[in-house]
Formats: structure tokens, sequence, C-alpha cells
């Protein structure tokens, strides 16, 4: 892991001609958008599309397309093309998610040199920046059309519960996309923005953001001019590709028993079948039941060519998504404690991701909160309006429609200690930007040099976490335990990227760095991976 600090992406591009767009870098679908005339636009494609999906198919002579062409590719050829990359990226390669991910897709996940997840493809592999870069690449390709301007900047935004890794990830995703980053913000902050432009009311708001990957809940205070979030939770794998799942498993067990048939190791027909879930799904947020056909899925055990045809109505779909939908509010409960507030103080629910457009969802959270959702935002593409605002507002300068914008770490940092254990420096939810101090000591009898862990999560326990990073600090004067004191600084800026340093209290010695994880890209192969002008 490399020690030196690096420079801030938007450092880079300063001086540079060129737009700053917000993008909604989604796990399903992508949104790009830019304020024109003080107002905030989504920037359609050349055939109109508004919303793009996050997907990547790679062809022939390593040529790769992105977003309507790439998702036409999915069901004829599932090895080939890329979707829900996003629950990857900065994800470690021995998780439990990349374990459950492997059982999801039917391209291939392999291990990385830093013990990173990357995606296998026709026998190459891709570092998951590298294909979240396709994505960002193919935003900024829309809106320069969409303009007839070059775009060199970017607000991308990133779920609320993030930890530093994936936040370093996007980053680098973006930079290997050639742009630069002017700010990570939380989805839901985002979609609070949006949904307080220009407004002078002062409430307290609720946000509700189950996505195609992942779900938070988000409590803020507005008022004239300020944005303050109180509380975030959430949860990084549960999302629309769940409730997809659930679908399809119910169908791929029914066929089975059915036809007598095994469809475990045939990932064409359990790529179709998710599809048809996916689009059965999209059918009951207007329907009250839907026919699902899927023709020629496979062959049975005689050769014969097996379909679905069967019916799925909404009491069914609810039934089999129910335990999703309760893991939901296990994380509104928390949020809610976390801010100090009973649903009745709060006076407005907003509702954001696709997800969030069926109705038994809009139900569920009216009735939790007794009161129904806001209804006048497009849960779409909300998020990709808040980052657009935010776009103009740092790169404009004062913008009276705007709010100050103040939003907190949604982990806990911490120290790992003699004994597995982790000493909490900066407490989950604790407003950003943000710094906190503490004093250790040496464990040994002339210990010369200490290794500094670096931890997020929630536990007091080292392997209940996850690892951000380490260094050491060495040069340290031969003493007995517990007489060396070492000044361990946290630093969160205003992206949620953590900073540390040590320093040695006798002889001033230190070490400082920004906390790339163990399982990061370096700056060398970011660089390497990086776009050029004339395409990927």
């Amino acid at each position: 892991m490399s020690n030196q600090v690096q420079p801030d992406a938007s450092e880079t591009a300063t001086g540079a001609e060129g737009l700053t767009v917000g993008i909604d870098l989604g796990t399903s679908n992508s949104v790009v958008a830019l304020m024109q005339d003080g107002e905030a636009v989504i920037l359609p494609d050349q055939q109109g599309n508004r919303i793009h999906p996050s997907v990547v198919a790679f062809g022939y002579g390593n040529t790769a397309v992105v977003g309507h062409r790439a998702k036409q590719q999915l069901t004829y050829s599932p090895e080939n093309t890329i979707y829900s990359a996003k629950r990857l990226i900065g994800r470690r390669y021995s998780s439990d998610e990349v374990e459950r991910m492997k059982r999801m897709v039917s391209w291939g996940i392999a291990e990385g040199p830093h013990g990173d997840a990357r995606v296998r493809v026709q026998g190459k592999i891709y570092a998951v920046p590298e294909v979240s870069a396709r994505v960002l690449a193919h935003m900024k390709e829309i809106a320069e059309q969409a303009t007839g301007q070059k775009v060199n900047a970017a607000v991308i935004t990133v779920p609320a519960y993030f930890n530093d890794q994936q936040r370093q990830a996007t980053r680098d995703a973006a930079n290997i996309a050639g742009l630069a980053t002017k700010r990570i913000i939380n989805e839901p902050t985002a979609a609070a923005l949006a949904y307080g432009y220009g407004r002078e009311r002062r409430q307290h708001i609720a946000v509700y953001d189950l996505g195609g990957g992942t779900f938070d809940m988000t409590v803020l205070r507005m008022e004239p001019g300020l944005i303050e979030v109180l509380s975030t939770s959430g949860d990084t794998f549960l999302g629309g590709d769940d409730f997809d799942a659930k679908i399809a498993e119910w169908l791929q067990a029914t066929i089975e028993r059915e036809h007598d048939i095994d469809l475990s190791d045939n990932f064409t027909a359990r790529t179709k079948l998710r599809d048809a879930a996916e689009r059965a799904k999209i059918a009951l947020s207007t329907l009250p039941a839907v026919e699902v056909r899927v023709p020629s899925l496979a062959r049975d055990k005689t050769g014969k060519s097996v379909s679905v045809n069967t019916r799925l109505d909404r009491a069914k779909f609810i039934n089999l998504v129910m335990p999703l939908l309760q893991r939901t509010f296990v994380v509104v409960d928390d949020a809610l404690s976390q801010a100090g507030l009973s649903t009745a103080q709060i006076d407005d629910v907003l509702l954001v991701g696709g997800m969030t457009r069926l109705p038994v969802i809009g139900e569920a959270v009216g009735k939790y909160f007794s009161k129904a959702p806001v209804g006048s935002i497009n849960p779409d593409e909300v998020v990709a309006i808040g980052a657009a605002i935010q776009a103009h507002s740092l790169t404009q300068g004062f913008d009276p429609g705007a709010a100050v914008l103040l939003d907190v770490t949604p982990q806990t940092l911490g120290i790992g200690t003699v004994g597995g254990f982790v000493e909490p420096l900066i407490p989950r939810n604790t407003a950003i930007p943000s710094d906190a101090n503490k004093i250790f000591h040496t464990a040994q009898d002339n210990q010369t040099e200490v290794r500094i862990k670096v931890y997020q999560g929630e536990s007091r326990m080292q392997g209940d976490n996850e690892l951000l990073g380490h260094f050491i600090l060495d040069g340290l004067k031969p003493a007995p335990r517990g007489e060396c004191k070492i000044k361990v600084t946290f630093s969160i800026d205003a992206n949620g990227i953590v900073n540390v340093s040590a320093i040695d209290q006798e002889s001033g010695r230190a070490h400082e760095l920004s906390i790339e994880a163990s399982s990061a890209l370096t700056q060398d192969e970011v660089h390497n991976m990086k776009f050029d002008e004339l395409g990927f």
C-alpha cells in the first residue's frame, strides 16, 4: 500500500474547461443531470432515454457496449454481460457478500492481486472500478451529446452506508472514465437536496431509499439554507436484485418440480428467469396480476423443450418478498433511534429508488409513519437532480436556492488494539467533515514500531469490522511498555474519505496517509486503466 497522500482528483481539473454534471451511479440504472437556467434537468440519450441500465456487455474483439444495448444481450449471452457490478465495488473477494454474488450471477468473479473481488469475462480479468468506469463514461458521453459541450467533472452519488473502501473505489472508477470527482455525495442526501431546493420550510424528513442493490434510511433536519443529516443506516446488500431473485427462485422451483429437471448449472435458463422476474415485478407496480411466460427455457430429460407459463399476483409476490421488506424496517428503526426521533416527529417521508414504485413499498412505509409518502418527486431521477444541484453549487459559487449540506459518517471508525479489539475514535453519524484524536501506548517493552490498523464498523471486535488499511510508525525509542505515547488522529473529508496520522509524542516522528484499503487499486493501476479520448 502506498504511503503517499494522493491529490484530490478535483484539484487536478482546476482551470480546465468543461461541464460538471451530477451522476447517480446506480446498481441497476444510472442517470445524469445538469443545472440549466436555474433548473436541474435530466439529460437523455439520443433515443430519448432518461434512465440507463448499469450493464456492460462484452462482445467480440474486446469490444463492449453499455446501457440499453448491453441489457439486450443479457438473455442470450449472460456469461459476457455484467450487471449489478456496484454490489462488488470495494469488496474483498473473501467477503460474505461476494460469496452471495457468485450464486446470483452467470459471469465470473475472481480474486485480484490485492485480495479484491474482480470480474472475469471472456477469459480476462477486470477490476470492478474498471467496469463501473464504463458506465460513468457512458453517462459522460450522453451528457456531451445532449449539451454539445465537453464534460470533465462530476458529483457522483453513492449509498449512504458505503464504507471508505467503496467510496475510494467509486472515485477510482470516475478517474478511469476521465472524470474529476468534485464530490462524493450520499444518495438520500442528494434526494433531500433536490426536494428542499428553493424551499423555505423547517421540518424533519425521512428518506427511504430502496434501489437495485442497496437500501438506506436517512433522517434529516431541513431549515432555510441548511440541510443537516441527523442519522443514516443501511444495508449495502438489499435491493431490487434480491426481490427479483425471490421471484426467480420461485419460478425455478416451480419449473423443476413440474418437469423433474435441475437448472442449478444452467446459467442461460437462470438468467432468463431473472429477466422474467424483473419484468413481472415491474408489471406488478401497476397490475394486480401478471402472466409470466418464458418460451424454450430449457430441455427436460427426454430432450423436449420446456417453457414457463404461470401467473403471479400481488398477494403471492408480497408473500415471497415480505422477509426482504421487513429487513428494511429494521434499518428504519435503527436510523430513527440514532436520530432520537419518533415517527410522529417526521414531517415528510421521501421515497427514493425505482423499487419504491411498487405499491406494497409505499403502503408499508405509509403505515409505518402513519402518513402518506411525498408523491411529487420522481424516485428514479431525484438523486441525479440533487447531484446536479450540488455540482452547480460547487462550481458556480453562491446559489440562493441551494442549501448548505451537513452530512454524517455512516459507520464508526476506530483503531485496532491488543487482544483483537477496536477502539472507536469517530462514532457513526458524526457530522462531517470531522476529526478526532486519541493517545495510544506501546504494548511491549522496547517496542520500536507500531502497526496502525484502521477499522470501520460497529463491533468492538476486529474480525467483525472492515479493515480499511494499515501502516507502520517506526523509529520509536526503546522503552518499557506503556511509556511510549502515540497520538492517532482521524479526519474525514466532505466526501466521507478517511485520512489518518500517527505521531510519536516524544520524538515528533509522524506518519500520515490517505487510507487506501489493502484491496484497493494503486494509483499506477488506475492510471493504466484510464480510457483514452477515442473511447474504451
